[in-house]
């Protein structure tokens, strides 16, 4: 299953909300909610803005792609940081990500393992 249907049901799911509860929601019987993520109906603009007014990223379920999260208050060495990030061929942004994951996982892993 693909399509809006399917990214319906990923978004229900992500807010850990059953069929009928995301139904009533978006205005409709938890028939109508099976039929949207079955594929079967397509849903209309009230029950997406409903919807999104809960938390769905009505973007993601109309196209596929998620809305960008904005990053409020960076500092001035966080914005060079990303501006020069976003220079970089993809090779060494995945570089970087490996990186500052791992650096991340180290320091989580020794932050806990001092205050044992």
């Amino acid at each position: 299953m693909s399509g809006i249907g399917a990214r319906i049901r990923q978004e229900r799911e992500r807010l850990g909300l059953s069929q009928r509860a995301f139904g009533e929601i978006g205005g409709v019987e938890p028939n109508a909610q099976g039929k949207y993520e079955s594929g079967d109906r397509t849903p209309k603009a009230d029950y997406l803005a409903a919807v999104a007014a809960k938390g769905v990223d009505v973007l993601y379920v109309l196209t596929g792609v998620r809305t960008p999260s904005p990053i409020e208050h960076l500092t001035e060495v966080e914005e060079w940081v990303l501006g020069s990030y976003r220079t970089l061929v993809k090779e060494d942004q995945d570089a970087i990500l490996r990186l500052t994951t791992t650096l991340a996982e180290y320091k989580a892993t020794y932050a806990t393992e001092r205050n044992q």
